[in-house]
């Protein structure tokens, strides 16, 4: 019997594989040659404009643009024609991704509440993982209902909304009017190109690099632009049934799942494991995050569930049950890409992003174990 995995759980492997590989080259013999390797500067230049950063800025803030624009695109696909165009649809994700976000920063700040610095990260437990979470539920195969993918889906679709407002409304560096001024003037751009039907989107990408560079020089995080890109990029069909949207969502889907998040993992998984034991978890900013996603993340997302049942008369659908609503608020714990991003902002210290590398490997392991052992325990008639 042959075993074939889908894009989704090779993406979800290739992931644990970049930031094992990471975390293993950063404490052997190779650690400092990873470290300069990171540090790395990359400069590209026309005449005698040139942007330089280093290799880990070009991932973070380059790369990551494409990613969040595959995120726009997957959040305008489900408002227009998805599940998120059903209000009646959205309100037990909706109210899931919610509660899902909400008690994680809660947990952070029971933690961390009286450190000013620290609660800068207040926002790391929030997000959840798109690739990893539905790797570890492809994994499962069938032994869990189909509607579950659609309601982790959904949930993680909204965390990542609700993370890209986060990131634009609390972490923004000092802001260059002037640039900010040309990236807003592009964003119209992007506007009017969809508001006249133009559906090459050779047109949307090139303007949307222009966006990138000014956003970048602004002081509002670069991968911001990616937002805007996938938000205009037209979502019509034509007489063939092909939209836009749809070709270059699934033309970035595999570059975006295959390499570009596993570079990510690799650039930003790196913890030195030097002297840490395991008090090293119990650190404020590190136990903190653990305690956001692992427990806090399953905790928000089964509240929300329950309230949009009771309160709102929702029903879960299919063959969906509280068991699966739990099983998924452990998945949405493996917060991985987004979280490691969002503590990337909220810290300038290497010890404190130490610890947020730390936290959120602990906590995405741990969760993705409950996962698996809530999923896969045998149905009871409770369930």
């Amino acid at each position: 019997m042959k075993l074939r995995l889908s894009p989704d759980a090779i993406g979800g492997l290739l992931l644990i594989a970049a930031a094992l590989f990471a975390i293993i080259l950063n404490n052997s013999a190779l650690g400092p040659a990873y470290e300069r390797l990171l540090l790395a500067e990359g400069t590209i230049s026309v005449g005698d404009y040139g942007l330089s950063k280093p290799l880990l800025l070009w991932i973070n803030e380059g790369l990551m643009a494409i990613f969040f624009m595959l995120v726009g695109l997957e959040i305008k696909r489900e408002v227009t024609s998805g599940e998120l165009s059903d209000m009646k649809s959205v309100a037990l994700p909706g109210l899931a991704a919610v509660g899902g976000m909400a008690v994680p920063a809660l947990a952070f700040w029971l933690v961390n509440g009286g450190n000013m610095e620290a609660m800068a990260g207040w926002a790391i437990p929030t997000a959840t993982d798109i690739a990893f979470a539905v790797g570890v539920l492809a994994l499962l195969g069938s032994r869990v209902p189909p509607e579950l993918k659609l309601f982790l889906l959904t949930l993680a679709i909204l965390d990542d909304l609700g993370a890209v407002i986060i990131i634009a409304a609390f972490y923004t560096a000092d802001l260059s009017t002037l640039s900010l001024s040309l990236a807003l003037a592009g964003c119209v751009g992007l506007f009017v190109l969809n508001r006249f039907g133009v559906r090459n989107t050779s047109a949307y990408l090139f303007l949307g690099a222009l966006i990138w560079l000014f956003v970048l020089k602004s002081g509002v995080h670069a991968t911001l632009a990616g937002v805007a890109v996938g938000l205009a990029i037209p979502a019509t069909k034509d007489h063939e049934g092909h939209s836009p949207l749809e070709d270059l969502e699934h033309n970035l889907q595999n570059p975006v799942t295959l390499m570009i998040l596993p570079l990510f993992a690799f650039a930003n998984a790196g913890v030195s494991l030097a002297g840490l034991t395991f008090a090293s978890v119990l650190e404020p900013v590190s136990f903190g995050v653990l305690a956001g996603l692992a427990i806090g993340k399953p905790i928000g997302v089964i509240a929300g569930a329950l309230a949009a049942v009771y309160l709102f008369k929702t029903k879960l659908p299919g063959s969906l049950t509280m068991r699966h609503i739990w099983g998924a608020g452990h998945l949405a714990g493996i917060g991985f890409t987004m979280s490691l991003f969002i503590g990337s902002l909220a810290y300038s210290s290497p010890e404190m992003n130490a610890d947020v590398r730390l936290g959120v490997l602990a906590a995405s392991v741990l969760s993705a174990l409950l996962a698996t052992i809530v999923l896969l325990r045998p149905a009871t008639r409770s369930n």
